[in-house]
């Protein structure tokens, strides 16, 4: 007989031995209720274990970008904001090249061991920061550490589906991006804070090879959040791979093979195919909401940059209650349903918002963009982990990583080109108010094909 795992074990001690009808396997821990609070939140201790990794890792990464932000900044002489630039385009680089490559290892490998160790390598990586003094070994680290990223997050992502039931699904992508993304503003405030300590610290000699400074303290604490994350991740009980067993040296001809599937999975699956699509598509008309926002509010709302902050403040609003609300009703609704029509609400927010000639009014569009936001990403990604085998979770979220990202830079790119052009064309509207009009038909156009895709699937 099997040994059970350490997440059954424990489950065991809190509700006592599973029973099980004559002659039928007894329920494994995914599939037995608990009246734990954590549980009924998180859906299994193990992506507790999981997500607070996720929260202590997120947290570290924020604070990490910000120093290296400003290490860039420093080190950058008489153009800063080009030095920043150039560093933090090693963030997007090596998705266009290694992020499908990525998601044929982290369907062969043990994933578990690719998130610890990934984990390890980012720590180690970012321990290397405060003795970097040019922007080339600022551009090097960073591409490193994106590369490791790469491999993590595919992994992650993967994993979720094995440590919760179907039902927790949305809860569990609620949970991630809050991880994700909520850990900011106090990463910020830390970062702040950290001043502070460098200023107490610098006072020891001793520790001056360490470079005492506002960012290589925030460097350090990054590099312990990396390491408490992997010590987290160590203590859980994943499935591996099928091909982890098989897969005994690298082989260039089966890892394309292996790419080509994934392909071939994406084109072949209507509901992957219209979330991929939906997705990808839709950001490149909201990807134009981030370089046009000030100009708005400035230009046409004449609101100057406070009115930009209370755009954000907004944004960031409607993204919390939809992640709410959502995680409070998802189980009595048609994900596939509800995930177009938010789509088709986001475009006809863009379209709304744009079209108001004071902030007041554009700050309800915006608060209702926020929200269908929230609905789309959590829906996507759910509607891909209930649809996606193990074996080929990690392809298809690097396609969509790769994807993501290819399409946010083309958004900031030609915002503020097409603006400029539309802005000389045009005499009685303004270029940014044009291009969000049509940066909204874009979403409602990915709506579109998200819905004929699904409407063409064949009934099994």
């Amino acid at each position: 007989m099997a040994e059970p795992t350490p997440d059954a074990q424990h489950q065991d001690e809190e509700l006592g031995p599973p029973t099980a009808p004559m002659g039928r396997a007894a329920p494994t821990p995914l599939e037995m209720p608990d009246r734990a609070s954590t549980v009924r939140l998180f859906g299994s201790h193990a992506f507790f274990r999981l997500w607070v990794a996720q929260v202590v890792s997120a947290l570290g990464d924020w604070i990490g970008f910000v120093a290296v932000a400003a290490i860039a900044a420093r080190i950058g002489g008489s153009s800063p904001e080009a030095a920043v630039g150039v560093v933090l385009s090693a963030r997007l680089v090596p998705g266009f090249f290694l992020a499908p490559a990525a998601g044929v290892l982290v369907d062969r490998w043990d994933r578990k061991r690719v998130m610890v160790l990934c984990d390890i390598g980012r720590g180690l990586v970012m321990a290397t920061l405060p003795f970097v003094d040019t922007i080339a070994g600022l551009f090097f680290v960073s591409l490193l550490l994106e590369v490791l990223t790469l491999m993590w997050s595919p992994a992650k992502e993967a994993s979720v589906p094995n440590l919760v039931r179907p039902e927790f699904l949305a809860n569990a992508n609620s949970l991630s991006l809050v991880a994700a993304y909520g850990t900011f503003p106090v990463a910020s405030a830390l970062f702040a804070g950290l001043a502070k300590v460098a200023e107490r610290l610098g006072e020891y000699d001793a520790l001056d090879a360490l470079r005492v400074s506002q960012e290589s303290i925030a460097i350090y604490v990054d590099v312990g959040t990396f390491f408490v994350s992997a010590l987290l991740i160590a203590t859980l009980a994943l499935p591996r791979p099928e091909r982890v067993r098989s897969s005994r040296r690298f082989d260039f001809r089966q890892t394309f093979r292996e790419l080509a599937e994934g392909w071939r999975f994406i084109g072949q699956n209507a509901v992957v195919r219209s979330v991929i699509v939906g997705l990808a598509t839709g950001l490149i008309g909201g990807g134009m909401v981030v370089p046009l926002g000030t100009v708005m509010s400035t230009e046409v709302f004449g609101a100057g940059p406070a009115g930009f902050g209370l755009l954000l403040t907004a944004l960031g609003t409607g993204v919390a209650v939809g992640i709410v609300g959502l995680s409070l009703v998802q189980k009595r609704l048609p994900h596939e349903t509800v995930f177009v029509g938010a789509l088709v609400g986001a475009g006809i927010c863009i379209i709304g918002g744009a079209s108001m000639s004071s902030i007041t009014p554009a700050l309800a569009f915006v608060a209702v963009l926020g929200l269908c936001a929230g609905a789309v990403y959590i829906l996507g990604f759910t509607l891909l982990q209930t649809n996606v085998e193990n074996e080929l979770r990690g392809r298809i979220f690097a396609t969509l990583y790769t994807l993501v990202r290819f399409c946010l830079l083309a958004a900031f790119a030609i915002a503020p080109m097409l603006s400029s052009l539309l802005d000389r064309l045009s005499d009685d509207v303004e270029g940014a108010r044009l291009t969000l009009w049509f940066g909204g038909a874009i979403i409602l156009m990915a709506a579109l094909l998200a819905r004929v895709s699904l409407r063409a699937r064949q009934p099994s």
